[in-house]
């Protein structure tokens, strides 16, 4: 399929425009995506769901690696309230989402959302077809827990499959911030945070992560992991940072 015709208008005054005729794998429709404002990667919304470019790529990815996922049991960590969060909790009926109150117990339910820890879940042994995470894994503290335990907690065959920043590219990830004692984050470069829906203050960025995350991956878990991109206006899949990772549990995994 062709691209549509796009639309892109920057006057000398700095006014950006972008607009592209297309369809949403979140909302399903035709649509138009808009931007107005050049960083495409929050800017750049389905017209009709609101829904953004990083949104719109992990929801096509789970529909081509899983071409049957309404009928699978899947783990949502930290979901939102637009895009593919919306599309699996109204089409999936194993859906389970989860949040982390750091006040509470683990595994109780919090306004009907279940409380979990990604590093230290209390989910049995692989219960979930599939993990899904938006840009979760740049605030975890320590990540090899997190995967770990995801990887644990998926069934032969199932996969993790998310979104993460991948701000250093080919240069080494960074360790961006640790746990200090008290809980908050002690920063080792300049504080970074990111929006967080059941924190006002938000969530503190711990890593930096480069393209060595599939390594990574694979070293404590085992996982076969593939780092996807798309570029492809026809679905309005065009931004900053827009890799889907894919950790897939072997069949016969031990």
């Amino acid at each position: 399929m062709k691209n549509k015709v796009v639309e892109v208008y920057e006057s000398r005054f700095g006014t950006f425009f972008f607009k592209q005729k297309g369809f949403c794998p979140c909302c399903e429709k035709d649509t138009t995506f808009i931007a107005r404002n050049s960083w495409l990667r929050d800017h750049f919304k389905c017209s009709n769901c609101g829904c953004i470019p990083r949104e719109r790529a992990l929801m096509l990815t789970i529909k081509n690696k899983y071409p049957n996922w309404k009928a699978l049991t899947i783990h949502e960590s930290s979901p939102g309230t637009r895009g593919h969060s919306v599309t699996l909790r109204t089409h999936v009926k194993n859906y389970i989402e989860t949040q982390f109150f750091v006040d509470k117990h683990l595994g109780d339910f919090v306004n009907g959302i279940r409380n979990e820890d990604l590093e230290a879940q209390t989910f049995p042994d692989e219960s979930f077809d599939l993990v899904i995470t938006s840009d979760v894994m740049e605030h975890i503290y320590e990540p090899e827990k997190a995967f770990k335990e995801i990887h644990r907690t998926l069934k032969p065959g199932g996969a993790h499959i998310f979104s993460v920043p991948i701000i250093n590219k080919h240069k080494p990830t960074q360790r961006w911030a640790k746990k200090g004692v008290n809980g908050d984050p002690e920063f080792l470069f300049e504080p970074e945070w990111h929006g967080n829906p059941i924190d006002d203050k938000g969530s503190p960025v711990t890593f930096h992560w480069g393209y060595d995350i599939k390594d990574y991956i694979e070293k404590y878990t085992g996982a076969d992991c593939g780092i996807i991109y798309i570029d492809d206006l026809n679905y309005g899949i065009r931004a900053e940072y827009i890799e889907i990772i894919v950790a897939k549990k072997k069949l016969l995994d031990a």
